[in-house]
């Protein structure tokens, strides 16, 4: 009895996150459709040095999340080399994966660029505490991504 309800519970929680198998490396999506980071464009925090909101019409997926982005330029440059335009730790906010790999959405406003990577927060506030130990922090959820996010890391 014990074994088949602990199997019935694998099955379940894996069907919750699959995705998380699916790719090393697991992407902040909404709960209820597949948009990475709020539909916000990750090539425009480098090249316009702002936050700005992605268009329907210019879509790409990767890593089982469906980016946006606000022009084809940008979608051409991120095409080009994802890992250099996508943000740190799936864009799940920076703070909380420095504290035991929590897994907590993010404000697309709350955003910094450090040594050429892309850092997310979850608002304002918990990003100015971030940036207080910034390289303290960036090596703690070094640490812990992207095992936190990964479905078997759970099952353990």
């Amino acid at each position: 009895m014990f074994k088949s309800l602990k199997l019935a519970s694998l099955f379940i929680i894996s069907m919750f996150t699959f995705s998380a198998l699916a790719a090393d490396d697991a992407v902040n999506t909404g709960r209820f459709n597949d948009t990475a980071i709020k539909g916000y464009d990750t090539v425009a925090y480098f090249t316009q040095s702002k936050a700005v909101e992605g268009s329907e019409a210019f879509t790409y997926k990767w890593r089982d999340g469906v980016w946006h982005f606000a022009s084809q330029e940008n979608l051409d440059l991120f095409k080009g080399d994802p890992e250099k335009y996508a943000p740190q730790y799936g864009g799940w906010c920076a703070y909380a994966m420095s504290d035991r790999g929590r897994t907590v959405r993010i404000d697309p406003e709350a955003w910094h660029i450090h040594d050429g990577k892309l850092y997310l927060n979850y608002n304002k506030r918990v990003q100015k505490a971030w940036l207080e130990d910034k390289l303290t922090n960036i090596a703690e959820a070094d640490g812990f991504y992207p095992e936190a996010t990964n479905v078997k890391s759970f099952l353990k």
